[in-house]
């Protein structure tokens, strides 16, 4: 084992409140791992939730993995060293289960990174009793585990606060792997792909899926019923993180509006608001660790006592994002010890704004925009996106339109625009829907930069489109995905690793889907008529 790697993980411990150390004997052993870097990974709420959830059982002793960044991966390498847990320096492949919490599909590589790193068979034919069993939670398992299914043994769809302590009930009394997965299939939200095959016909379309051994043909997504007691807040808090310091506490889970293009408020329905009396406790508990706490929830402005909860003293709250509209404009005084606050029109133009159902006006963004800024707060930030259905080159004028608009308005302060691709998302109305051409997308990304990059107090920025068509592939790829991710141990660029796999991106990405083909999430049950989603295609492309 690499000394500088060992002494880099002991230094990053030291910066750390609330590690768990514990006495391994007689315990099952869990390696969280989170498919990205310390900071990205430590900065997942998910994750933190999930390692204070499994430590406070008795029986088990959970530690923490993640991606080494470059340097450190070299080193790795170079030193032939076994990818090891933070706590103990324990190699992954040694610990009785290794539970991998996946939020991005584009971390889909680190995983086979992390695997081959760990000298753990990537397939799950190719291992057995003796190597850890792998299992996968997170957002990207609620919606389409299937590109990365034949990795894990085991995928947790849906909340993870009942089905992973049902699970690890079984797996503590059941020392048979075979008999332990057959065991899970009586638990709604657990899947194991290897009792599943998936047949496809001669256009590479899938024809149909067939379930062996007993298992469901449908895997029901679980979610828990209330906040009250099973809410995540931060179980670590350390400088080394995107949010220094800070104690984060999930306020709600859900997102009331149902825009067209989000998975949000489809994979985590029903809307659920942790009660006010809970979410006190929690804040008099992190005040014992640090006064910075960030609240957790895609629309805050719509929790009721949300102003209560601002209110309360001696805390330097953070809610960096912001919904345009009334109940938002009238939280930015809560918010003038910030920077920077964000929201996010989507769009330029009323039309678009109605094609993705975002429910807010023109005058709701600059009123709010307004608002903002009047509290003192330096930078604005405007998120939009390009590639949206039936976007056309008037709408990218909106976009600049708009952000003139804004910055007219203001009489002082930044706007930063932050602009990102569409990706149609599995379970939402644009899931039959194609991305745009590449090409197209380029053009008015230039166009936006020219356009406003002169313009004082403006800044544009966005993301790179091949990586936004590479989430395209693996957002809405079957299992077949999967020998493209195995490439990419070896070939960096996706796509030529697509190519080498035998893998046509363009049967995915830019192919428009028929209401009758079977897609490769359909055996989930979200509890969403498909019917009604295309029923939304439908009225969304009606604005066109």
């Amino acid at each position: 084992m690499s000394r500088k790697l060992k002494e880099k993980t002991d230094l990053l411990l030291s910066k750390e409140k609330g590690t768990v150390y514990k006495d391994p004997g007689g315990k099952i052993s869990v390696a969280l791992v989170y498919p990205n870097t310390y900071h990205v990974g430590m900065s997942n709420l998910g994750v933190q939730g999930i390692y204070g959830l499994l430590n406070s059982r008795t029986d088990i002793v959970c530690e923490r993995a993640f991606l080494p960044d470059e340097h450190d991966m070299n080193e790795y390498i170079r030193t032939r060293t076994e990818l090891f847990s933070l706590e103990t320096k324990k190699p992954l492949n040694r610990f009785d289960i290794v539970a991998f919490s996946v939020s991005f599909e584009n971390d889909y590589p680190n995983i086979v990174r992390i695997l081959n790193l760990s000298k753990i068979p990537l397939h799950y034919n190719e291992r057995n009793a003796n190597h850890p069993l792998l299992i996968m939670g997170g957002a990207c398992a609620f919606f389409n585990p299937e590109p990365v299914a034949e990795l894990f043994d085991l995928c947790f769809i849906g909340d993870a606060e009942e089905t992973l302590m049902e699970f690890l009930d079984i797996f503590g009394t059941t020392h048979d792997r075979d008999m332990l997965l057959k065991k899970s299939f009586g638990i709604d939200g657990v899947y194991a792909p290897r009792f599943y095959t998936v047949y496809y016909d001669s256009t590479n379309q899938i024809v149909r899926r067939e379930a062996s051994h007993g298992a469901p043909l449908k895997v029901k997504r679980r979610y828990i019923s209330t906040l009250s007691q099973k809410g995540v807040t931060s179980s670590i808090i350390t400088s080394e993180t995107e949010f220094s310091h800070m104690y984060l506490i999930e306020a709600m889970r859900g997102c009331p509006w149902n825009c067209r293009f989000c998975i949000t408020s489809r994979m985590y329905a029903p809307l659920r608001k942790k009660p006010l009396d809970v979410i006190r406790h929690e804040i008099q508990n992190a005040k014992t660790k640090t006064a910075k706490i960030g609240l957790v929830g895609p629309s805050l402005s719509d929790y009721p006592e949300i102003q209560q909860i601002l209110t309360i003293p001696g805390v330097d709250f953070s809610i960096t994002s912001l919904r345009a509209g009334s109940k938002s404009s009238a939280l930015t005084a809560f918010l003038r010890d910030h920077r920077s606050v964000s929201i996010a029109p989507e769009a330029g133009t009323e039309r678009l704004r109605n094609v993705i159902h975002k429910q807010i006006t023109e005058h709701d963004i600059l009123e709010t925009s307004k608002n903002i800024i009047a509290q003192g707060i330096d930078t604005l930030r405007l998120y939009f996106m390009v590639g949206l259905p039936s976007e056309t080159d008037e709408d990218i004028e909106g976009i600049i339109r708009l952000a003139r608009k804004v910055r007219d308005s203001l009489g002082r302060g930044n706007i930063t625009l932050s602009v990102s691709t569409f990706v149609p998302k599995p379970f939402t109305p644009f899931q039959w829907h194609a991305m745009e051409d590449p090409s197209v997308v380029k053009k008015r990304l230039r166009r936006l930069q020219k356009d406003l990059s002169s313009v004082h107090g403006i800044r544009v920025f966005h993301d790179i489109p091949k990586y936004a068509y590479m989430q395209g592939l693996f957002s809405l790829g079957d299992r077949r995905i999967r020998m493209a991710l195995e490439k990419m141990l070896t070939v960096e660029d996706w796509q030529k690793a697509a190519l080498q796999a035998g893998i046509n991106k363009d049967f995915y990405i830019f192919r428009h889907k028929s209401l009758d083909e079977v897609l490769p999430w359909d055996f989930i049950d979200m509890d969403i008529p498909k019917e009604k989603l295309w029923e939304e295609y439908q009225e969304a492309r009606s604005f066109s």
